[in-house]
């Protein structure tokens, strides 16, 4: 207030403005409705320094905005077998809520599409085929028919104890517990407190007000529901324990009778070994449920794979044809089932009686490197988590940017910063998965040419710098989450060029308001209410598609 006085006694109103940046005539009248400074008045009478921030707003602010998400984060389901890899889980998460929410959706498309093309199968063990490849989504899915194992698995009666074992090793849910209720409503209910506390005082803190900190961080709840929903198989130990355990009832097929394939050899038909055969990617490896961006093409293969064999067999025992060629299918009692005596056979009569394109004649085409449907499912993987990121870091700037002075300034373009890179790591990360499963799928052939493998091998080089570089934009990016929160608490941008947006006004019309008791904050309300809106609309919105989504994935 001491400003409009000193003016008021020279009756010079140079480097005053009004509420909406106008130039103050050297009239008291006018002097005295003065609410700010221009940009160069402001730098000329407070300097270019930072106001001096109090621990107790800084703490309060803390506490009430970013505190409960960062502990929080603790929900998210890790399960990896190093400790790093899980806090690499929780970064990426932090980095990019898009990837978060792309490998989510992506799992579940995943089930329900496995699931839907087994609709039609009828073979024995069809249904544990489905729950084991679900359950098997976040290993590094390995199929393999050497020495007939896969179709021997798929084929033989004495296989059936096998699937109905694995699969209800694989049925554990990691799903709501008493800690995990308790962080998603002590998120939610600080978030609707200290939101509908500032709103009720607008003028308080203006500054330093963290609703766009809130806003932007928002995501974390649909984000932790939504795993806790689907209840992600991640539990390396567990996984590998069940599997291990699963081994010793597998058959296959030999040409001196049926053997157990661990008497032949350690490969087996389907594994999650990664040692006996190299991932098309390191992340495949990692059990955190974020990183089913490397795994869910590869996977689809794999299950893909599982699917046909299943079909062939299916569609052969439809025509009543046994698997020893020259028997009689024998149906006993005229049940509609599938006698064990139409099963059995020599390796080359299984092989035969499943006929997997990646094994089969040359006649029978190449064996596509994509699963059917892949690309539309990363496609429609993509929309929501997306929209949730924008709609939550949107609403952030809003706050901020609907603050006076109004327009693009310091805390605005912190948080597009945020969004901007959160979406640039989700790129990059899946865009080097489709190019590392690529490289992979063609990497057993002899017969390239050498522009081809050249071709090749700068593909496989451009794949390891995105993950790389995307690993580490999602490591600045968590950091900078952070950071940017605590410096708008701690009144770092209260200076002259973050108060007078200068970013988006520019030096020549940029203004800083100071005085804010009288002035009219309706606009700035409004737009507090519309970024409430939507930000949470559109997180309830991820959630209940999330229910609908994974009502209808098999357990």
């Amino acid at each position: 207030m001491n400003f409009r006085i000193h003016a008021n006694q020279t009756l010079n109103a140079s480097g005053l403005v009004d509420a909406h940046g106008g130039n103050i005539t050297n009239t008291s009248s006018e002097i005295l409705q003065a609410v700010g400074f221009t940009y160069d008045a402001c730098l000329s009478q407070c300097g270019s320094g930072t106001q001096q921030p109090t621990w107790a707003n800084t703490s309060q602010q803390f506490s009430a905005w970013l505190l409960p998400y960062l502990a929080l984060i603790s929900q998210l389901p890790f399960g990896a077998r190093h400790r790093v890899d899980n806090l690499m889980s929780a970064i990426l998460t932090v980095g990019s809520p898009v990837l978060a929410g792309y490998s989510m959706i992506l799992t579940i498309l995943n089930a329900r599409w496995i699931s839907r093309q087994f609709d039609n199968v009828s073979f024995p063990n069809s249904k544990y085929a489905v729950r084991i490849l679900i359950s098997l989504q976040q290993t590094p899915l390995k199929i393999t028919n050497e020495d007939s194992l896969l179709s021997s698995l798929i084929v033989l009666p004495e296989n059936d104890d096998w699937w109905p074992k694995i699969a209800d090793f694989l049925d554990y849910t990691l799903t709501w517990s008493i800690a995990s209720a308790t962080s998603i409503a002590w998120v939610t209910v600080a978030y609707l407190l200290t939101v509908i506390g500032s709103l009720m005082d607008v003028n308080a803190n203006l500054n330093s007000n963290g609703q766009g900190a809130g806003s932007v961080w928002l995501w974390l709840i649909p984000i932790v529901i939504g795993w806790l929903q689907l209840s992600p198989k991640c539990d390396y130990v567990r996984i590998t324990r069940a599997m291990e355990n699963a081994d010793a009832m597998a058959f296959v097929a030999t040409q001196h009778g049926v053997m157990k394939a661990s008497d032949l050899s350690e490969k087996r038909a389907i594994s999650i070994d990664s040692t006996s055969e190299q991932s098309s990617s390191p992340d495949e490896n990692l059990t955190p449920p974020i990183y089913n961006y490397a795994r869910a093409i590869p996977w689809s293969r794999s299950a893909e794979d599982v699917l046909n064999a299943f079909q062939m067999a299916s569609n052969n025992s439809r025509m009543h044809r046994p698997v020893r060629v020259g028997d009689i299918w024998k149906n006993t009692g005229g049940r509609n089932i599938i006698e064990p005596s139409n099963r059995s056979g020599n390796p080359s009569e299984v092989n035969a009686y499943c006929r997997l394109p990646r094994y089969a004649a040359p006649r029978y085409g190449v064996r596509n490197p994509w699963a059917s449907g892949i690309f539309f499912r990363i496609f429609v993987a993509s929309l929501l988590p997306i929209a949730l990121q924008w709609a939550t870091t949107g609403a952030a700037v809003l706050v901020v940017y609907f603050t006076p002075t109004v327009g693009l300034g310091c805390r605005s373009l912190g948080y597009i910063i945020y969004g901007v890179l959160a979406t640039i790591v989700w790129a990059m990360l899946v865009t080097s998965s489709i190019i590392s499963h690529y490289t992979y799928s063609y990497s057993g052939r002899s017969s390239w040419s050498p522009f081809f493998s050249i071709t090749m091998r700068l593909a496989n080089v451009l794949s390891k710098l995105l993950r790389w570089g995307g690993k580490f934009l999602a490591i600045i990016n968590a950091i900078w989450a952070v950071t940017a929160s605590m410096l708008q608490f701690a009144d770092v941008y209260n200076n002259c060029y973050c108060n007078s947006s200068v970013l988006g006004r520019g030096v020549q019309h940029a203004y800083d308001i100071v005085v804010t008791d009288s002035l009219d904050l309706s606009i700035t309300e409004t737009a507090w209410w519309g970024a409430l809106a939507l930000a949470c609309s559109t997180s309830l919105g991820f959630v209940f598609l999330m229910s609908l989504l994974t009502d209808l994935v098999p357990t």
